[in-house]
């Protein structure tokens, strides 16, 4: 019996050593040869006018400034393919977007790639009818915190398609999504991010048929406190989440920082989300965590250094008053998540987190496949109607009731409250 304690606490002290030594980050590093087209490129988006489309040519352009379009109708932007046509802002001296979209109607940008923004590579902004098809957005180089936040970037924007796109590099979500409503977001590929796909405060969203991988966290279905709007009624399906165990590199004091490396999917304050037919697996944290706001909220240390640069980065921070938010729902419910594939090729969680540290002693050292904050408001039951969570069909599953808010007293792996059908 000495021996084996000796053996596992061998393991586990190699295991600590690999978390902490082991900070290699992932490189893109495309090769170009860039072309000086600045001065042309600039007018078109400058002189557009409604119903314009600006053909870009095939080759590598360098930008000192953001390029930007404001309130126009029916404008096209279209390259000659996502190898093709690069947008570079590397150096970008004015601006802190690479394209800058605000106040338009039936707008569409297409076929190019845009690198190295200062902050957002492609932000759009209280728009209607937007589509976003097969457009590259990326940071060269190894991925870091200077890299800017959001990489395709929609916010306040309603009748949204983002289809066909890769996002690279962000410091908070590759594929972000936030206060917007009637969105799909399809048969894309996110990598090297903190957090691949993003739904934040959004209505009537499907999520469906994307690739999710080697970020911090895969797919985030988030609703955040003091914000115009607030989400629900989520579609997330036919995805494909695996190995995001990526080290977080997201920047100090940012809602996305404190999400553990290692992380499938988080559902966290959203009513009426649906999760069903996806492959999620290979995560050394957990699979998919449903959780209440109060998580984030209660990692939120007074006295740790919070990067200054957040406000002028456009970047959620961790709100510790969000309870001041009276319009606010803090806790999940209403969710069905069914049909999914959880697999798992990690014997042992993380312990580079306080969560891994949880399931090693508390789920007999298993990473979950399913795991439950059980945070409720005050007065509110296990199962009620507003807070109730159905678990169906989802083959043999490793389930954890947390019991986060009684230090989890009552933790345990009984599934059977959860096994029923919205």
């Amino acid at each position: 019996m000495k021996k084996i304690i000796l053996l596992l606490i061998g393991i586990l002290l190699l295991i600590v050593l690999y978390e902490v030594f082991n900070n290699d980050m992932p490189e893109y590093n495309p090769e170009r040869s860039y072309v000086d087209l600045e001065e042309e490129i600039l007018e078109a988006f400058i002189l557009a006018k409604d119903s314009a489309t600006i053909e870009l040519p095939e080759g590598h352009f360098l930008f000192s400034q953001a390029l930007s379009i404001d309130r126009k109708n029916h404008i096209t932007i279209k390259g000659k393919g996502i190898d093709k046509t690069i947008l570079s802002f590397k150096g970008q001296t004015k601006g802190a977007e690479g394209v800058l979209v605000t106040n338009c109607t039936n707008f569409t940008i297409e076929d190019l790639t845009i690198e190295d923004a200062a902050g957002d590579n492609l932000k759009i902004s209280e728009s209607d009818y937007v589509t976003i098809r097969n457009i590259r957005s990326a940071w060269t180089g190894k991925v870091s915190t200077q890299n800017g936040a959001y990489g395709i970037y929609p916010v306040l924007t309603t009748n949204l398609l983002i289809e066909g796109c890769e996002a690279i590099g962000a410091s908070d979500a590759g594929i972000y999504v936030g206060q917007s409503k009637n969105v799909v977001i399809r048969n894309n590929k996110a990598f090297y991010n903190v957090a691949g796909i993003e739904s934040e405060n959004s209505t009537e969203v499907k999520i469906y048929n994307n690739n999710i991988y080697e970020n911090t966290g895969g797919l985030l279905i988030f609703n955040l406190p003091k914000l115009i709007v607030y989400g629900g009624k989520i579609q997330a399906y036919n995805n494909r989440i695996y190995n995001n165990n990526l080290k977080n590199f997201g920047v100090k004091g940012s809602i996305v920082s404190e999400v553990p490396k290692g992380t499938g999917a988080i559902i966290m304050a959203t009513q009426e989300v649906n999760f069903h037919d996806n492959t999620v697996e290979d995560h050394a944290t957990s699979n998919l965590s449903i959780v209440s706001y109060l998580v984030f909220a209660a990692t939120e240390d007074p006295e740790a250094k919070v990067d200054s640069s957040i406000q002028d980065r456009d970047i959620r921070a961790v709100e510790s008053d969000y309870e001041s938010d009276s319009k606010y729902n803090a806790y999940p419910g209403k969710l069905s998540i069914s049909n999914n594939t959880f697999k798992n090729k990690f014997w042992f969680p993380t312990l580079s987190n306080e969560y891994g540290w949880l399931m090693l002693f508390k789920n007999k050292m298993k990473i979950p496949d399913i795991a439950y904050d059980g945070i409720l408001p005050e007065g509110a039951n296990l199962q009620d109607s507003e807070h109730k969570i159905c678990l169906r069909d989802n083959g043999a599953l490793n389930f954890v009731f947390m019991d986060a808010a009684n230090d989890f007293e009552n933790f345990s792996n009984e599934v059977s409250p959860y096994l029923c059908i919205l």
